[in-house]
């Protein structure tokens, strides 16, 4: 059966996701990211998460080299980091502050955070599955997160 991957796509739109950017370093040792919202949890015991990547990003050799990544969900008011993020800027984090910690690139004001190691990589069509095992994480309750839908950044309602 084929299927239209215009249609496809706009059939998958209608799911609600949250917004993070994903961050390592590259085999230079320099900080890059992308915005994902294929980010997921997996496990409580041990503490996993999941997120994919295109093998066509530009940033898809680096990150299958990374042992270390940092996970950012999103609050409301970031819609601009999640476009940069999502740009094809060859450097996101130009006049960006951010902080090193145990070799990962942590960004400031976000919902919540995790520092995470590789634990698997899994192949998924023209993507590949990152496993990862949360070392450490933080988290903001005074905040609400920022959310996509049908190709549109949106808000939660209390």
């Amino acid at each position: 059966m084929d299927i239209d991957q215009k249609q496809f796509r706009e059939a998958l739109g209608q799911f609600v996701t949250g917004i993070t950017v994903i961050t390592a370093l590259d085999q230079d040792h320099l900080p890059l990211g992308f915005t994902a919202n294929s980010f997921n949890s997996v496990s409580l015991d041990p503490p996993l998460v999941l997120w994919s990547l295109a093998r066509s990003a530009s940033t898809y050799r680096d990150f299958m080299a990374a042992e270390k990544f940092g996970v950012h969900i999103l609050a409301e008011d970031q819609i601009e980091l999640s476009k940069r993020f999502a740009s094809t800027s060859d450097n996101r984090f130009q006049n960006l502050e951010y902080a090193l910690k145990d070799g990962i690139p942590m960004l400031n004001g976000c919902l919540a955070r995790f520092e995470c190691s590789l634990e698997h990589i899994y192949a998924g069509g023209d993507h590949s599955i990152f496993v990862a095992r949360v070392q450490r994480f933080d988290h903001n309750s005074d905040k609400q997160a920022l959310v996509y839908h049908r190709g549109n950044y949106g808000r939660l309602k209390d």
